[in-house]
C-alpha cells in the first residue's frame, strides 16, 4: 500500500461566531477558498495539482448548503477540473476529510488531495439543519436523546469528576494557549485572513479570555443544569438510561466547554511522487487511522473506544504515543480520555484546545492534526494521536509519524 504523507497543514485564525466576530463578514466558501487558495500559493501548486477537495461542514444548510465543497473550489484559484467532496461526521468532520484523503491515496486513487473543514457558526447556527435525532420522536425515544451538554455532566457524573476538577483543566487550556500564541508555536499553521483590499481581518484566535482562573470560573452557572432538571427535564431521560445513577452532576458552563467560532483549516496530503514532482518535503506519514460508534446518548465517550481500536487494529500501545489531542469539547471528555489511558495530562493539548480558542465544527478535526504536527516538529517528538468526541455517539481517530 502506498504512504499517505502530510505535506503541509494550514489554518484561519479562530474568529468569534457571532456578529461582533471578526470573520463574521466572510461566508464559508469565502474563508474556505482563501484557506485553499494558501494551499496552492504556500507548495507552488498549479491549480490542478490535487485529485479532489474533501472538505468538513456540519450545518450543511444555508449559504453552507449544497456541496460546500465544490463551491469552495470554484471561488478559489484551483482549476475547475478538480471537483468537490463535502462530507459530515459532525465534530469529526474535518478530521475524516482528512482520514479520507489519506486512505484514498494509500489504496492509489490520485496522487494528492486537499482535505479539511470549515464552520461559520456565527452565521449558520449550530442545530439550524434539524438532526433526526434530536427530532424524530420514534428515534429520540429509542436513543434516548439528550443534548450534548448533558452528556457532558453524565460522563462527569459517571466517571467522578467535580467541578473544580473542569475548571482546572479550562484554565489550564487558556495558559497554554496564551502561551503557545507567545511563543509563536502557530506562526508555521496560522495565515492572515484579509479582505479585498489586502487589509488584515485577523490575525490571530479572538476567543481567547488569558486571564480566565478559578476565581472567575466559579461565579459562572451551570448551563444544562435547568434543561437537564426543569424542561424539558432531559435528566430523567438520562437516569431511564442509566438507572445506576442517583442524579445527573451538572458540571459544565460557557468557561470549561468549548467556544462558538468561525474557522477554517486544511491538510495538503500526496503520496512520494506528489512530493517529488513539486519540490515538497513531507513532515509527516498518516501512519493510522480509524472510527467507532458509541452510546448515543452519554454520546461524548468516543475518544477511548476509537483509542483502543486504532491502537489494537495496528500492533501499538498507548505508550508509542509521545503526544496527544484530544478536542476539549467539553471538560470531562478530556479528562475520561487521560483516565481511562493513565495518560500524563503534561502530553495532551499542550498548547490549548477547544476550551480556550473554539471549536469550529466542520474545520476542528483538520486543525488538531495540524496543530499535532507543529507540536511533534518543535518538540522533537515522533508520534502523535489526535482524536474526537462526536455528536450522536462516535470517535474518530489520527496517527501521524514524524518523517
Amino acid at each position: 500500500m502506498t504512504d499517505a504523507y502530510i505535506y503541509d497543514a494550514l489554518r484561519s485564525p479562530r474568529g468569534k461566531g457571532r456578529p461582533d466576530g471578526s470573520l463574521h463578514e466572510l461566508t464559508s466558501v469565502a474563508l474556505s477558498a482563501k484557506v485553499l487558495n494558501a494551499v496552492k500559493a504556500r507548495n507552488g501548486l498549479e491549480g490542478h495539482a490535487v485529485e479532489d477537495v474533501i472538505w468538513g461542514n456540519v450545518t450543511q444548510v444555508g449559504e453552507q448548503g449544497g456541496c460546500l465543497a465544490r463551491s469552495a473550489v470554484l471561488a478559489s484559484d484551483l482549476d475547475e477540473s478538480i471537483p468537490g467532496l463535502a462530507i459530515n461526521r459532525f465534530c469529526a468532520s474535518g478530521m475524516e476529510a482528512v482520514n479520507l484523503a489519506a486512505n484514498q491515496v494509500r489504496g492509489g486513487a490520485g496522487m494528492a488531495y486537499i482535505a479539511g473543514g470549515v464552520e461559520m457558526m456565527g452565521r449558520v447556527a449550530m442545530g439550524s439543519d434539524g438532526a433526526a435525532i434530536a427530532v424524530d420522536p420514534s428515534l429520540t425515544m429509542k436513543t434516548y436523546f439528550v443534548p450534548q451538554g448533558i452528556s457532558a455532566d453524565i460522563i462527569a457524573t459517571e466517571y467522578g469528576f467535580t467541578r473544580d476538577m473542569a475548571d482546572q483543566l479550562a484554565v489550564e487550556s487558556q495558559r497554554r494557549a496564551a502561551q503557545a500564541w507567545a511563543e509563536g508555536r502557530f506562526d508555521k499553521s496560522v495565515i492572515e485572513i484579509m479582505d479585498q483590499n489586502g487589509l488584515t481581518i485577523l490575525a490571530r484566535d479572538e476567543y481567547m479570555r488569558p486571564g480566565t482562573d478559578m476565581q472567575s470560573l466559579g461565579s459562572l452557572k451551570a448551563a444544562f443544569k435547568d434543561m437537564g432538571e426543569v424542561m424539558p427535564g432531559f435528566d430523567k431521560i438520562a437516569m431511564m438510561k442509566y438507572p445506576h445513577l442517583a442524579q445527573i452532576n451538572h458540571i459544565h458552563h460557557a468557561g470549561n466547554s468549548s467556544g462558538i467560532v468561525d474557522g477554517a483549516a486544511a491538510v495538503l496530503i500526496g503520496n512520494k511522487e506528489f512530493g517529488e514532482k513539486y519540490g515538497l518535503k513531507p513532515r509527516a506519514r498518516i501512519r493510522a487511522t480509524a472510527k467507532i460508534g458509541t452510546d448515543p446518548t452519554i454520546m461524548l465517550t468516543g475518544p477511548v473506544p476509537v483509542t483502543q481500536k486504532i491502537l489494537a487494529d495496528h500492533g501499538m500501545s498507548i505508550s508509542d504515543i509521545d503526544l496527544f489531542e484530544v478536542n476539549e469539547a467539553f471538560a470531562s471528555v478530556v479528562l475520561r480520555f487521560q483516565q481511562a489511558f493513565d495518560v500524563d495530562p503534561a502530553l495532551v493539548n499542550v498548547n490549548g484546545g477547544s476550551i480556550a480558542m473554539g471549536h469550529p465544527l466542520g474545520a476542528t478535526g483538520a486543525i488538531i492534526i495540524g496543530t499535532l504536527l507543529d507540536e511533534l516538529e518543535r518538540a522533537d517528538k515522533e508520534i502523535g494521536l489526535a482524536t474526537l468526541c462526536i455528536a450522536s455517539g462516535m470517535g474518530a481517530a489520527t496517527i501521524i509519524e514524524r518523517v
